[in-house]
Formats: structure tokens, C-alpha cells, sequence
């Protein structure tokens, strides 16, 4: 076993580091930190990500992708802003979606301008009473004469208020039933029109997050998919991925908070001496790069098992749960060091333990990801109360 980055993946990360200090961090620094990026500067920093493959991460070189490997992928995205990655993740997770459940003509008519980044995918699937259950859906896709409409509402999608395409989760009602089986349909805003809104969160300001409301939205036939891998387990395969990613959000945002942490500690006095000479001080700056690393480890492990085709579900819901919880730890302990400016809106560390705050949330909570790792360490399925054997 190998923990060191090889020559490439160094590259890689280096490359993604001035990318980030040349094309993109200038744009978030330029706008108003509380208020989300205007579509065209997010489409003008997806069209950089897009050069370095990276809008299409997981899609094979066949499929219009990079062909990198996921461990190569999660090594490039910890460089990337949080608010960035953050819309890079529900952007280029939707590409794969598509490609994996789309039909050929369907392909070829949305990935291209996605794939490049010259138009901004999302995926509506949480509801109001609806989120780690995708059984639970209740926006329904009805037949009405020659008409397919969509009603329903969907909430915490990131991108939807700037998307020019969104895949949604609902039950297929077509022949009648009052409830049919889970299915997906594409919505091109262009073509049919839907009310989407922002909204007003505690961390990741500049982020795109919303909500969207269906109201008989006329779904063209040919933009439902009728996916043959099955609905849910391709969303199921997609967290694998994702989760892992959340994670190297929380280490990234960790790491910005010790690396402001360690320059006050060498240079703010207490007692006649800098405060990084104290012994309590030095305890909490161990403390966090103890976080930092162990969980930059266990999310690139979780990505090397998809890379290696091992079952990766328990160590992603492993690598989330932990990255948020310690890498909020860390934050809080950044804070600290800095006493009472910690506190304040200059030193930029409240904001940090603001944004960590949400990574806990999307693609499963903390509880649920303990139970999602229980269940592969015990073969028992905890949800729905059933208790049954996991096959």
C-alpha cells in the first residue's frame, strides 16, 4: 500500500491549484460573498472545468468523458471552492446520470453542451417530506389527452435557479394508477418553462440552491427516460461517488481554516511569546491537521474502491459522515486559536464554520449514513423497520 501521490497525481493537484488561483477565485472574490454567482460567471468557470475533463469526470472516454480515474478525480476536486465543487458535483453527477439511463438520441441531444460546460445540469429529486427515500416521491407525471404533464415539487437542488436542464424523480401515473413506478423526465427550461427559486442558507451563500415547482408542465414524450438499469440504482451507484466529494468539500474548507490558524498562531503574542509556542495551542493545531489528513484518507480510499470495482457504498457513507463531523470539529478548533477574532467576519474563519455546516446535509445525512454503513457491516436492513437480510 502506497499513500504517496504519484508524479501525475501531483501534477494533477498542482495544475488544479493555479487553475483555481488564475480563472476561478478571482470571479468568487469579485462578488458579493452573501449572494449567489450570476449564471454567467458559474457557465464561464464550468467551461474551464470542462477543459481539464472534469464536467464528465465519471463517463468513460467512449462515452465523451476523460476516462481518469475517481481517485485522480477526488485528488483534483479538493482544490476546487467549496461553492464551485459544490455545483460541479450536481452538474457533472447529472451527465453521468444521463449517460448511464438515457437512450441514444437522447445523448446526443443533452450531453454535448454540458459535457463542455456551455449549459448548467441539475437533478431534482428531495421533496418537502422526501429526501434519503426516493420511493417516497410524490410529484406524479400524468397523462391528459396526447399530453404528458408533471406536478410536483422538488427542494435543495443545487443549480436549479440557473440550470438550462433538469432530470426529475417522480412516480409515473400514466396509465391511470394512482401510484406507479419511479421514474425519470428531462426538463430543457428552454422548452418547458418552470418556477424555481433561491434559497437562504447559513453557509455556501454563493452557491445556487433552491427549490422548483411543477405545475402542469407539458413534458415532451421523448424526454421521459425509460431507463433500463432502473431508476433508483442508478442514483444509488451516483452517491457512491458523491459522497466521498462532499467529504474533500469539508477537508478543503479544513484545510483553509488551519492554514489561517497556523499564521496567527506564529505571529499573535500572549504571555511574551507567539501563541503557537503554547502547549494547548499546539494540541488544537494537531488536532485539526489529525482531521484533515484522516479525512483526505478515507474519502480517496472510498474512491479508489470504485476504481477497483469493490463494493464502496459503506466506505463513502464512512468518509462523509466522518469528514463533515471531523472536519467541523476542525473548523470550531481553528477558531479557537484565533480567540476573539475567530469571531469575526475579517479573519474569514466564521465564514468557513458556516459553509462546513452544509456539507452534512446532501446525499445523505449523518444518521442515514451510519445506517448505510451498519447495513454492510451487518448484512441487516434498518430502514423501513423491516430488519431483513441484505442480500
Amino acid at each position: 500500500m502506497d499513500l504517496q501521490l504519484t508524479a501525475e497525481q501531483e501534477l494533477m493537484r498542482d495544475s488544479m491549484r493555479r487553475l483555481v488561483a488564475r480563472e476561478i477565485d478571482p470571479y468568487i472574490e469579485k462578488h458579493d460573498p452573501d449572494q449567489p454567482l450570476p449564471k454567467p460567471v458559474f457557465v464561464t468557470i464550468l467551461t474551464k472545468l470542462a477543459e481539464l475533463g472534469l464536467t464528465a469526470a465519471r463517463l468513460p472516454e467512449s462515452a465523451g468523458g476523460p476516462g481518469i480515474k475517481m481517485l485522480d478525480y477526488g485528488i483534483m476536486f479538493e482544490q476546487i471552492p467549496p461553492i464551485v465543487g459544490l455545483s460541479l458535483i450536481a452538474h457533472e453527477a447529472t451527465v453521468a446520470r444521463l449517460s448511464a439511463e438515457c437512450n441514444q438520441d437522447q445523448r446526443r441531444r443533452f450531453l454535448p453542451d454540458l459535457i463542455a460546460g456551455r449549459k448548467i445540469a441539475c437533478l431534482g429529486s428531495t421533496e418537502p417530506d422526501t429526501g434519503s427515500d426516493p420511493r417516497g416521491v410524490k410529484t406524479r407525471l400524468t397523462r391528459q389527452g396526447s399530453s404528458l404533464l408533471l406536478n410536483g415539487r422538488k427542494m435543495w437542488i443545487t443549480n436549479v435557479s440557473a440550470c438550462d436542464l433538469i432530470i426529475v424523480t417522480c412516480m409515473d401515473c400514466r396509465d391511470g394508477e394512482p401510484r406507479g413506478k419511479v421514474v425519470k423526465v428531462v426538463l430543457e427550461r428552454d422548452r418547458t418553462p418552470f418556477e424555481a427559486r433561491e434559497i437562504d442558507t447559513i453557509g455556501l451563500r454563493q452557491g445556487m440552491l433552491g427549490e422548483a415547482v411543477f405545475e402542469n408542465c407539458v413534458v415532451p414524450p421523448e424526454n421521459v427516460v425509460e431507463s433500463k438499469a432502473g431508476g433508483t440504482e442508478v442514483l444509488k451507484s451516483s452517491w457512491v461517488i458523491n459522497r466521498p466529494l462532499f467529504g474533500l468539500l469539508a477537508v478543503h474548507l479544513a484545510q483553509r481554516a488551519y492554514d489561517i490558524a497556523i499564521e496567527y498562531a506564529k505571529v499573535r503574542k500572549q504571555f511574551g511569546k507567539a501563541i503557537g509556542a503554547h502547549q494547548l495551542v499546539q494540541k488544537n493545531l494537531s488536532d485539526i491537521v489529525t482531521a484533515i489528513t484522516t479525512s483526505r484518507l478515507l474519502c480517496l480510499h472510498a474512491l479508489s474502491l470504485v476504481d477497483h470495482g469493490q463494493p464502496a457504498d459503506g466506505a463513502a457513507a464512512m468518509a462523509k459522515r466522518y469528514a463533515q463531523n471531523a472536519c467541523n470539529e476542525a473548523v470550531w478548533q481553528a477558531m479557537n486559536v484565533l480567540g476573539a477574532m475567530g469571531l469575526s467576519t475579517e479573519a474569514k474563519v466564521e465564514g468557513l464554520y458556516r459553509d462546513v455546516r452544509m456539507v452534512a446535509i446532501p446525499d445523505g445525512t449523518n444518521e442515514i449514513l451510519a445506517l448505510i454503513h451498519g447495513r454492510e457491516l451487518t448484512g441487516f436492513e434498518a430502514f423501513r423497520g423491516t430488519g431483513r437480510v441484505v442480500d
